[in-house]
């Protein structure tokens, strides 16, 4: 079993080969550890209005989008 782990990208990084969100749970475990970095104070990667949107929703929409950046670690 591998585990998933969100990142936060680095402005002048640049970016890797990022693995495919091959099923539905993979990209809801990669888009809850985005919503609590979101709820911990980083800033959105989408244009969605904070006020009007809960984390959850921005981490769904920016996963959706490709904007975050994320690598499995294989258990050996």
């Amino acid at each position: 079993m591998s585990k998933v782990k969100a990142e936060q990208a680095a402005p002048n990084e640049q970016p890797a080969e990022q693995p495919v969100i091959d099923s539905k749970y993979r990209m809801i475990i990669v888009a809850a550890q985005r919503s609590k970095q979101l709820q911990r104070g980083a800033r959105p990667r989408v244009d969605l209005d904070i006020q009007r949107h809960k984390p959850t929703r921005i981490a769904l929409e920016e996963v959706q989008q490709g904007k975050v950046d994320f690598s499995l670690i294989s258990k050996e």
